[in-house]
């Protein structure tokens, strides 16, 4: 019975699926796949030697299917819809704990400070090997994410290893707010400061309140930071960027296929500053939502735009009800800022293979802001002000894209029982040298594309009548390049230091920590900071 629901889920999903493209092809093309494809997996199903796990091969089917696309079009099952809920939502009933699985292990990845995980003693770092009676396994991932949360004042028992010692925990569920605006406060007599940090369903409100507090402070100027900012709700990232410019002028543009999803998003409210000075913030982690606040902001010359280059995500998406509760979030329309312009970064219509054409990489399309200054389309918003940063190394890319700075400073928490206060807390070289000394005593912490080619290599001539002749010289070779890749980190040592500075101040004092060393210690903020306080710096830059 079980196998024919699967089939009919198959069935069903794939008819939602493929309908999207019945509007460019022949619906009998359309049908006939849908059918080829149905009835291999019945015959997958009956006749196969061994058991297969429908599940899983409806998910590969589906996620490799839609990863010829785009990232954004996805599948989501019944447990990732309500991951998808809570995301938007911006609430649910947990333990206040962020968890990712590092390698095979289930671990605290952040707390939220006062929450019931902290409040019992969890700390970051933990490895969770048992959630209630249930033992944590590769096979049951989705399944423990779920334990974790529950119903409000109710419990989970955890059991966790910290430095090789087991330790149990009881937990007490609460509703948990996810508070898009983690931090805000006034720099100086007249500068405000406020970090966002997603778009979801409470942004708009969190924004305005943290806005009109410090105005009530005496706030004459703003620096809104963006920075890491991945987006979110559209109609959230309306409603911010209507709080500083009129009612009624365009924010943003869509063009879809279907023309009831081509819209022109206008702002339906009255501002609540049209005047104050604001500086946002934005770097190669700023995208979708973000980038339309910063890009139509920056169009209307009502900010001036500090940071990197943006990420250039000028898509957007929409949810489709799928049967048995899920959905497929699908790309629908691309937008535009009010100068016309759209900043997508990678041309995934015309993709060859696995290799995406980048808009930027021909010439970018010129544009006009309303003032008349130069905007491109393509590749991200662009900065007024741009903070140079050396180009990162290959082997910083594959270090930033590990979890190494993570378990370095897990080890570094519990070595340094007290490190200075946020206000203090200053990039030091010898955490640097401490931290290269770690990866040199663990050369797989985090690999470069180079290395796991040789490895391939290596492990792909194990039968060979030669391998045990060339052992020696491959093993030989493998350490040069691991100390050449270490050495290479060299050149980005200040960006590196900046990612080891904040997770070792969320450590010991949070994400709020991160933020208050930030105010006195960043070079974004010193940089925004200094321009507004020379108006005719500011209003040059506009102009």
């Amino acid at each position: 019975m079980k196998r024919i629901k699967r089939t009919g889920i198959i069935a069903l999903v794939l008819s939602s699926v493929f309908a999207f493209f019945a509007y460019k092809t022949d619906y009998f093309e359309v049908a006939k796949q849908i059918e080829i494809y149905t009835s291999l997996f019945k015959e997958l199903n009956m006749y196969y030697i061994d058991d297969i796990n429908p599940a899983r091969l409806t998910e590969k089917s589906i996620d490799n299917m839609l990863n010829d696309l785009d990232p954004y079009t996805r599948f989501y099952d019944e447990q990732q819809v309500e991951e998808v809920k809570i995301l938007s939502a911006g609430e649910y009933s947990g333990i206040g704990a962020t968890t990712k699985y590092i390698g095979d292990k289930l671990t605290v990845f952040e707390l939220h400070k006062d929450m019931p995980a902290d409040k019992a003693g969890l700390k970051v770092g933990d490895e969770i090997i048992r959630v209630d009676q249930i033992a944590v396994t590769d096979q049951n991932k989705h399944e423990i994410s779920a334990l974790l949360k529950g119903a409000e004042d109710t419990k989970v028992k955890l059991q966790v290893k910290r430095q090789g010692k087991i330790i149990n925990f009881n937990v007490q569920r609460k509703k948990i707010d996810i508070n898009p605006v983690p931090h805000y406060q006034m720099i100086d007599d007249k500068t405000g400061y406020i970090s966002f940090i997603k778009f979801n369903t409470k942004a708009s409100d969190a924004v305005k309140n943290a806005f009109l507090d410090l105005k009530s402070k005496g706030m004459e100027q703003l620096i809104l930071d963006l920075r890491g900012n991945p987006g979110g709700l559209l109609n959230e990232a309306i409603e911010i960027t209507n709080f500083f410019i009129p009612k009624g002028e365009t924010v943003v543009t869509t063009r879809a296929k279907l023309k009831k999803w081509s819209e022109i998003y206008r702002t339906r409210n009255e501002p609540i500053d049209l005047d104050i000075p604001i500086i946002i913030l934005i770097n190669g982690n700023s995208a979708s939502a973000a980038e339309i606040v910063s890009g139509s902001l920056q169009d209307l010359d009502r900010a001036v735009i500090l940071g990197e280059r943006s990420f250039g995500k000028g898509l957007v998406q929409r949810y489709r009800d799928l049967p048995y509760g899920t959905k497929l979030k699908l790309t629908i329309s691309k937008y535009y800022t009010p100068s016309g312009r759209n900043i997508q970064e990678l041309d995934y219509t015309h993709r060859n293979g696995k290799e995406v054409p980048k808009f930027s990489s021909e010439q970018r399309a010129l544009f006009h802001t309303k003032n008349g200054r130069k905007v491109y389309g393509g590749g991200g918003i662009a900065p007024d002000v741009k903070i140079e940063k050396p180009k990162r190394s290959t082997s910083t890319e594959a270090l930033l894209s590990s979890d190494a700075i993570f378990n370095f400073v897990t080890e570094y928490y519990y070595a340094h029982p007290k490190i200075a206060q946020p206000k203090d807390f200053m990039p030091d070289n010898s955490i640097y040298k401490e931290f290269i000394s770690y990866l040199e005593s663990h050369p797989d912490s985090f690999e470069t594309q180079t290395e796991k080619v040789f490895k391939n290599g290596f492990e792909g001539m194990e039968k060979e009548a030669y391998f045990n002749s060339v052992y020696g010289e491959y093993h030989t070779l493998m350490k040069k390049i691991q100390q050449e890749k270490i050495k290479e980190l060299k050149k980005n040592q200040e960006e590196i230091q900046e990612y080891l500075n904040n997770e070792i101040l969320n450590r010991y004092f949070y994400k709020k920590g991160e933020y208050i060393n930030h105010i006195y210690h960043s070079k974004y903020i010193s940089e925004a900071t200094r321009i507004l306080n020379d108006q005719n710096e500011y209003q040059k830059i506009l102009h």
